[in-house]
């Protein structure tokens, strides 16, 4: 028997054994250089391509020549940190070399050596394709180039809760092949292990955890396709009241706004009832600025609907007086839509269940709305919605006016940072500028992300936009059950900007119907009045009139979890010291 396969009586004895078998590796032993300098890689070098040629030469050396390679190897590496472009060259290959030769003089290996030199060769190849991967990852974005020339829309989706606002963006993204089907898939089956097999769509958009298990959306998802005219940015608003605060912010950043009501038995009257959430949204979004407005009739395919047209009919009976009362004229500002979310009915291609509709369906009428005027020459004007850090310090925003470009020196209010713009990204493409209307992702440099809350605003340093804490502003109270004097505090709700904020004094009554004001100050306002007041904020906010920029002077007020308020800055008052 080999006495290398039986159990040693002592492990001195093992060693012997060992000893005897390498023996003849001993004079290589001693060629190899133990004191040779640590390799230190050259961070600045060259970029690595592996010598085939090379390789292929050093196997047919013997070990004589080997070792004087290893001598010169201890040179080159002593001119390592010299950083000219020779030296970067050569502190390459010798790093190359040290991976094949060790290998050839390693115990019990002295055969083996060409093998495993030759391993390295078949991993060389490898190396060279996955460098070429690495290079290629980043170019995928930028190939579109005609991307950013298509006119931006931003379209929020908003409705009561389960009215199926994330189904229905999950299924254009669909449509529109931003998801592909394989994707879909694997939703389609978490989604049936979980018994939510209806789900699916939505998780398109509701990315984390608790928003799929809930199956209710919390914060505003993103999401973008293209038609062949326009781009458009999809904003899934929340539909719970619990999350009305988010969404007004995706509101905020919105030009169109999509009203999706369930036309399920039941399931409208509850969001269309008072405490729904189909009133508040239409409201906010009216506030928060957007002018159009497209109400989808959604579960048009549920059993209790069939596509029947009374019931679409019903809807909107109910509807349009409400959305006239909050300021959109449903002739021009509303477009009424039927469609099923869950199939995909009447989104992109007409359906035959639906013969009474003769409109357009959803993607081709967004596709078809006309051009909104935005100036590209005004001042700089980016109310920042969120902020992390990655690589530095990352703002998320919608450009409302100006244009930005890379390397532009901004300044942030109301702490008058001065930052410099490192990168844009447009809807996740690198670009070098940027016009208004585009979700921006901006890299800044001379700002700490600590430094940063929601509702700054990025000026050009030209054209600051305004800040303070006290302003006169014209309030409709749309829904509060005493009365409202003085002192009454609230939650104020202006652009990205969340602040406490108190009513300091009541300066004078609107009619509603002529516009003529009360000579004499108001001691109270109450439900449906609307009313002059001054208003003090806790903190320093930037703010502008809504005469000079309607974005940023409307402002919505809220208390315990409901809207009381609207209104728009009349007046900043200045600070008295």
């Amino acid at each position: 028997m080999d006495p290398r396969d039986t159990a040693p009586d002592s492990w001195e004895q093992e060693d012997d054994v060992e000893a005897t078998v390498d023996g003849q590796l001993e004079s290589a032993f001693t060629t190899l250089n133990v004191n040779a300098k640590p390799f230190v890689p050259n961070v600045n070098a060259a970029e690595f391509v592996p010598a085939f040629a090379v390789k292929a030469h050093s196997e047919n050396f013997s070990s004589a020549v080997a070792d004087e390679k290893i001598s010169t190897m201890e040179v080159l590496e002593s001119t390592v940190p010299v950083e000219n472009g020779d030296a970067e060259m050569t502190t390459e290959e010798p790093w190359d070399q040290k991976e094949a030769e060790p290998n050839e003089e390693e115990p019990g290996g002295g055969d083996r050596g060409p093998g495993e030199s030759a391993s390295t060769e078949e991993l060389a190849p490898e190396m060279m394709m996955e460098e070429e991967e690495e290079i290629l990852v980043p170019k995928v974005p930028p190939v579109q180039p005609d991307a950013p020339k298509k006119e931006h829309i931003n379209v929020v989706f908003i409705g009561h809760v389960d009215a199926g606002k994330s189904t229905i963006g999950g299924q254009i993204m669909y449509l529109t092949g931003m998801v592909d089907k394989r994707t879909l898939e694997k939703y389609e089956r978490e989604a049936k292990e979980k018994n939510r097999e209806t789900w699916y769509l939505s998780w398109a958009l509701d990315t984390n955890q608790e928003e799929r298990d809930k199956g209710k959306t919390v914060e505003v998802g993103r999401a973008y396709f293209e038609t062949d005219k326009k781009h458009f940015t999809i904003l899934d608003a929340p539909g719970h009241k619990s999350f009305v605060p988010n969404m007004i912010g995706g509101a905020s950043q919105a030009d169109l706004a999509v009203l999706v009501i369930s036309a399920r038995k039941g399931e409208f009257e509850t969001g269309f009832e008072k405490g729904g959430q189909t009133r508040e949204h239409a409201m906010l979004a009216k506030t928060a600025g957007v002018k159009h407005l497209i109400v989808l009739v959604n579960k048009m395919d549920d059993p209790t609907v069939n596509w029947s047209l009374e019931r679409y009919e019903e809807c909107k009976e109910k509807l349009v007086p409400f959305l006239k009362k909050v300021g959109f004229n449903p002739k021009k500002d509303i477009h009424f839509m039927p469609c099923s979310g869950l199939t995909g009915a009447n989104l992109k291609e007409p359906t035959e269940m639906c013969p009474w509709y003769t409109g357009l369906p959803f993607i081709p009428h967004l596709d078809s709305l006309p051009n909104f005027n935005r100036s590209s020459d005004g001042p700089v004007r980016l109310p920042i919605v969120d902020k992390y850090k990655d690589m530095g310090t990352v703002i998320l925003g919608k450009l409302e006016s100006g244009s930005i470009s890379k390397a532009q020196q901004l300044v942030m209010m109301p702490n008058r940072h001065v930052v410099e713009v490192l990168s844009l990204l447009s809807d996740d493409v690198e670009t070098d500028d940027a016009g208004p209307g585009e979700n921006l992702k901006l890299r800044l440099k001379g700002i700490e992300e600590e430094e940063i809350l929601p509702g700054f605003i990025l000026c050009n340093a030209e054209n600051l936009c305004h800040s303070g804490r006290t302003f006169d502003a014209q309030i409709v109270i749309i829904e509060h059950k005493s009365i409202i004097c003085p002192g009454y505090n609230a939650v104020l709700h202006i652009h990205t900007c969340i602040e406490e904020v108190q009513i300091t004094a009541l300066i004078c009554l609107v009619d509603k119907k002529t516009g003529e004001k009360s000579k004499t100050r108001p001691r109270f306002v109450k439900q449906d009045q609307v009313c002059i007041a001054r208003l003090r904020t806790a903190g320093t906010i930037c703010l502008e009139t809504f005469k000079e920029f309607p974005q940023m002077g409307r402002f919505t007020l809220r208390d315990e979890g409901k809207t009381i308020a609207i209104g728009k800055v009349l007046k900043l008052v200045a600070e008295r010291d």
